[in-house]
């Protein structure tokens, strides 16, 4: 709680929980949308908007990481926000397909650039090095309540209302973002050491080639996002279409996998004080396995369960934290503090270039893929358990600025324990 004593850090953070709810409420509303238009086709529609968000994301943030130094960041994180609230006015407006995905495609944009943006801004805000660990532990948490929280307000809303009300809610949830950012004192970029945009943004996945335990993150993306593509995505048709339930039911279903993410996230810091976080991530990692296949064998036997989809759904969204909410730890246990924008950003278009493979999968294909995305589960929790050694915490190479075989000093415990 010391962190919110920080006023700027208060009011900024306030802004990315209010953005990430519009976002999240966004996805479900984007859905019944997609249903409302296409009906059976709508995991089609939105795999394909979901990709063209991925794509956004992969390609918008490590040039937005590069650039950021180039702009008050203030009026930066103000203006996405004003763009992201215009563009969510408008697709209630949509009478097409294609202008779904046009319009995703302008608001994914806006979020793909904000995100790398928030994250640069938080060490200039918290100086204290503890603090700042927190604080990217508070942003991770925050993330991990909307998974939960946004379905379920979804859920409740879509009770008196008409989804299409939900992007009117969305759309002023930006606005008060984009209020709170011009209340905060935000201090703008320091120059980066790299000359070159390109190197800037290609400098934190290089450092991600060259580290083991973040090779091993990279391969854990793809298990993360094989699995909750089938949520994400499929939920939608297969609630409405296979188990004959409403736009409420669609919501509740979502929330079924984000209770089980939020119940892990709020006990699994205390847990990562005792277990090594590769140690967990495995874990999850082989729960997700196991729930993709139980997805699969669902479809395979023609069983239509309420009861089990929930159980299922729920079983993938605690996977899902058990790998998620200790990667911020890792990553900051593997490099020096100057690299650490370059290395969550990288984070960020890496992440989501997995569920750029995985969401077409889902949305091109429906409940049929199931069998395809529990094999690509399969493979990112085989290939990281290669490329992470059980033991690398001696010799482990990290960013430039600290010399190989060495962590951070403030951070060799920290390392021990990710190890």
């Amino acid at each position: 709680m010391r962190l919110f004593t920080i006023r700027d850090y208060r009011h900024l953070f306030g802004a990315q929980v209010i953005a990430l709810f519009g976002t999240g409420l966004t996805t479900v509303a984007l859905g019944l949308l997609a249903y409302d238009l296409a009906g059976p086709r709508a995991g089609t529609v939105l795999g394909t908007a979901l990709t063209i968000k991925m794509v956004m994301y992969v390609v918008i943030a490590p040039l937005a990481a590069a650039y950021i130094d180039r702009f008050p960041r203030r009026a930066l994180l103000v203006g996405l926000d004003v763009i992201r609230g215009a563009v969510v006015l408008a697709l209630p407006l949509v009478s097409e397909v294609w202008h779904i995905y046009v319009l995703i495609g302008l608001l994914q944009a806006g979020s793909a650039a904000f995100t790398p943006t928030f994250q640069a801004v938080i060490p200039d805000i918290v100086t204290d090095e503890s603090d700042y660990t927190r604080a990217l532990s508070a942003s991770q948490v925050a993330s991990t309540m909307e998974s939960l929280l946004s379905p379920v307000l979804a859920a409740v809303a879509l009770t008196f209302m008409t989804f299409d009300r939900l992007f009117l809610g969305t759309s002023a949830g930006f606005l008060v973002s984009a209020l709170l950012v011009l209340s905060t004192r935000i201090p703008d970029a320091r120059p980066s050491t790299h000359t070159k945009a390109w190197d800037k943004a290609a400098a934190g996945i290089r450092t991600f080639l060259r580290t083991p335990r973040l090779r091993g993150i990279m391969a854990l993306n793809l298990t993360v996002a094989a699995a909750g593509s089938i949520v994400v995505v499929n939920t939608v048709n297969y609630v409405r279409d296979v188990l004959g339930g409403s736009q409420s039911d669609v919501a509740w279903m979502l929330a079924a996998s984000g209770t089980g993410t939020l119940l892990v996230a709020l006990v699994l810091p205390r847990v990562l004080d005792r277990i090594a976080a590769r140690t967990v991530m495995m874990t999850g990692a082989g729960v997700l396995v196991g729930g993709t296949t139980a997805a699969a064998a669902l479809i395979a036997a023609g069983l239509t369960a309420w009861t089990g989809t929930a159980i299922i759904w729920t079983v993938i969204g605690i996977a899902m934290a058990l790998i998620i909410t200790p990667t911020g730890k890792v990553l900051r246990a593997s490099v020096s503090r100057n690299a650490i924008p370059e290395v969550f950003a990288a984070q960020f278009s890496l992440s989501h270039l997995a569920w750029l493979i995985t969401y077409p999968v889902a949305g091109w294909l429906g409940t049929s893929a199931w069998s395809v995305l529990a094999i690509l589960a399969g493979a990112g929790a085989t290939g990281a358990l290669l490329l992470w050694p059980r033991h690398d915490g001696r010799g482990v190479t990290t960013a430039p600025a600290t010399p190989a075989g060495h962590a951070p000093s403030e951070d060799r415990s920290t390392l021990a324990k990710a190890a």
